[in-house]
């Protein structure tokens, strides 16, 4: 009996590893301290929610492309440069407002664990916040700054489509990463026609 239950013990360690260190370095990202005592508590605090709030576990997809989630991390450091870069000019720039919009935006591949990796990384990049989801349709609902027209939208509303398609190049699961593959195959087909005629 001791032996089954520390079994189990074992696996619900294991399956929730991957989660747990998602939490850690979101609670570093938070504090934008990188030190061991942040590493630390970000894991006391990881341990303690994950005890204490249960939650149903997370289906992990099983893959993580190593390339591409380097490439990931790489894209958003550089993206939470500019967008900071991008919200201090425009806070400075006493001529004008910044315009301001609440955006829909659909995501194509997402599950729970995209969806909310997606949300993440946009409200973490100056400059939007996921302010409501929409899981059953899989809708994020982002305030942004910086927008002054429809195509100032739509450039916003397509760089969350492409922090989507990132995130499933390095963590989707197999579907996932199929159906991104048959869509680019596709737009890419269709472009080359397009440019044929």
């Amino acid at each position: 009996m001791r032996r089954e239950t520390r079994r189990h013990l074992w696996r619900d360690i294991r399956v929730q590893l991957p989660f747990l260190a998602w939490l850690v370095v979101l609670w570093m990202l938070l504090w934008a301290q990188f030190t061991v005592l942040s590493f630390l508590t970000g894991l006391v605090v990881a341990i303690f929610v994950t005890r204490v709030f249960r939650l149903p576990t997370v289906a992990l997809s099983g893959r993580i492309n190593l390339w591409y989630a380097a490439l990931f991390v790489v894209q958003f450091l550089g993206a939470m440069v500019v967008g900071a870069l991008a919200v201090t000019r425009q806070v400075f720039d006493f001529r004008r407002q910044p315009g301001t919009a609440i955006i829909a935006v659909p995501l194509r591949y997402a599950d729970d664990l995209v969806m909310t990796h997606v949300a993440v990384v946009s409200s973490l990049i100056p400059g939007s916040l996921v302010v409501e989801t929409d899981r059953d349709r899989r809708i994020l609902y982002l305030h942004v700054i910086g927008v002054r027209n429809r195509d100032d939208v739509e450039k916003q509303r397509q760089g969350i489509l492409r922090w989507e398609r990132r995130v499933v190049r390095a963590l989707g699961d197999p579907a996932q990463y199929r159906a991104l593959k048959a869509d680019q195959r596709a737009g890419s087909d269709h472009a080359t026609k397009g440019g044929a005629r």
